[in-house]
């Protein structure tokens, strides 16, 4: 494989082998399974499955090649494309209906990496929003198991047909009796016992990782992937999450969180208030104006979630925004949410400050060596640590107007991925303690969609408003828009 090809895209791959499944017998069957419980299989035999396919695939991959020897240019080009196709037709007839979180896997590697074979990342990309959803009479067990009653009971009226299905719910249309329009998220039965098998997957992968990067230590890793997947079975611990955003983003401009509805929720289903706006892919045909104020409030939404609310959103991919014109943006789905310490982000906020508005090398440095992000003694030089680690912070670096690029995104993922390239000996070195698990979302997930959008603003001036080791005055029509509701909120 071409160096080009760097371990992000192996890795992407390999995940839509494992989740890819759903998306691709949506596209291409287009049809509404009548799909029963997730069943409760063995990590033996979910593996099993797995390695199948991985067998099948290169057996595959080996006659595609040997067909390209005698082939002309253009046949090569269509030998290619069939191949990516027809590997992500295989991936449907040996998965099946896989939910869990191997397709949480699979909805970030759609948008992780722009360089995915087409198909494949068309397919992956259906998982979004649109995977295929289970039977409207499975849906009305889970309702009446939790809420007592039969949706079209606890309901004024219910649609049958859900406007959204993804890893480990989906989401269902409906009236109170009080007249208020609800999307009511109904959990897959049998989910969990899914979920628990493909974290214990997900666990060999990151031992694997752990070989390949001696300095990564998978097992407080993977202990905090597990306790913060496992968090989103519990329905009640995503409403009490989102009811800390609403609380505190409550009467904003341009910020949208739907307000729970106590009542009709519980462990396994979730009633919120109805949002209206426009799915991600629609606002990619929008102006590039818009599509910029768009990224402006999703990155003031992040930012200043953590630095003043001190909890981080961590779930960060295209299926979970709702867009309007003026940069309106309501944000969907705070299960994998992680509430930081005071400590903790003072320590982040510290390292942000050591690195773009100090350029203090060193005391960067020492900071995540004291943190075990950097083994100390590594050998190192401070110009290979400020290379390897200033590229997180390249776009806020200098005060002017600067567009996040795809190539920008996909630079990020071969920075933590790509162990053959040239950052290899300084990523062996390098690791990822527990508490910043999460937030690297931001760094896999948030700037690749910022790099679909092309999204362009001066960032720096941006991050100053926000940053409370600078405060910044308000340096766009949003920002100053944020500051007048911060005062009469009395947020400092």
């Amino acid at each position: 494989m071409p160096k080009a090809k760097t371990i992000a895209k192996l890795l992407s791959l390999a995940v839509a082998a494992t989740a890819g499944a759903l998306a691709v017998q949506e596209a291409k069957r287009r049809r509404d399974a009548d799909t029963g419980p997730i069943s409760s299989s063995s990590r033996n035999a979910r593996s099993a499955a797995m390695a199948g396919l991985g067998a099948k695939a290169g057996s595959r991959y080996a006659l595609h090649r040997a067909r390209k020897v005698f082939a002309s240019a253009d046949r090569g080009v269509e030998l290619d494309a069939a191949f990516e196709l027809q590997t992500a037709e295989s991936i449907a007839d040996a998965l099946g209906n896989m939910k869990g979180a191997m397709m949480k896997l699979g909805q970030m590697a759609s948008y992780l990496d722009q360089g995915l074979p087409e198909p494949v990342r068309q397919a992956l990309a259906e998982l979004q929003a649109n995977a295929p959803p289970m039977s409207a009479e499975l849906a009305a067990q889970v309702v009446r198991e939790e809420l007592g009653g039969a949706p079209e009971e606890v309901f004024a009226t219910w649609d049958p047909k859900p406007i959204a299905a993804a890893s480990i719910g989906q989401v269902h249309r409906a009236m109170t009796h009080d007249g208020q329009a609800v999307a009511v998220k109904v959990q897959y039965p049998g989910v969990g016992d899914a979920i628990r098998a493909d974290l214990d997957n997900t666990g060999l992968l990151f031992g694997a990782m752990g070989m390949m990067l001696p300095g990564l230590e998978p097992e407080p890793l993977v202990a905090e992937l597990r306790l913060r997947l496992l968090e989103e079975l519990d329905y009640r611990q995503e409403a009490d999450n989102q009811r800390l955003f609403a609380a505190y983003y409550e009467g904003h401009p341009f910020i949208h969180i739907p307000a729970v509805v106590g009542e009709l929720s519980a462990e396994r289903v979730l009633t919120s208030e109805l949002a209206d706006g426009v799915r991600f892919e629609e606002l990619e045909g929008w102006s590039q104006e818009e599509r910029d104020l768009a990224a402006e409030s999703i990155f003031r939404f992040v930012f200043g979630s953590l630095y003043r609310l001190h909890a981080f959103n961590g779930d960060p991919h295209p299926g979970n925004y709702l867009f309007r014109p003026g940069g309106q943006v309501t944000f969907l789905d705070f299960g994998l949410v992680k509430r930081f310490g005071f400590e903790e982000v003072e320590l982040i906020a510290g390292m942000l400050k050591a690195m773009v508005v100090d350029k203090d090398i060193q005391e960067y440095r020492r900071l995540i060596e004291s943190i075990g992000m950097l083994t100390p003694g590594n050998g190192f030089s401070d110009e290979a640590v400020q290379d390897y680690f200033g590229h997180f912070y390249d776009f806020v670096q200098r005060d002017e107007i600067t567009t996040i690029t795809s190539e920008y995104a996909s630079e990020t993922v071969r920075r933590f991925f790509d162990y053959a390239g040239p950052y290899a000996p300084i990523m062996k070195a390098a690791n990822v303690p527990p508490s910043f698990v999460i937030i690297q979302r931001i760094n896999l997930g948030l700037y690749a969609i910022f790099g679909q959008l092309h999204a362009t603003a001066n960032w720096r001036r941006i991050s100053e408003e926000i940053w409370p080791f600078v405060d910044g005055s308000p340096s766009t029509d949003l920002g100053r828009r944020a500051a007048a509701w911060a005062a009469e909120r009395g947020h400092g």
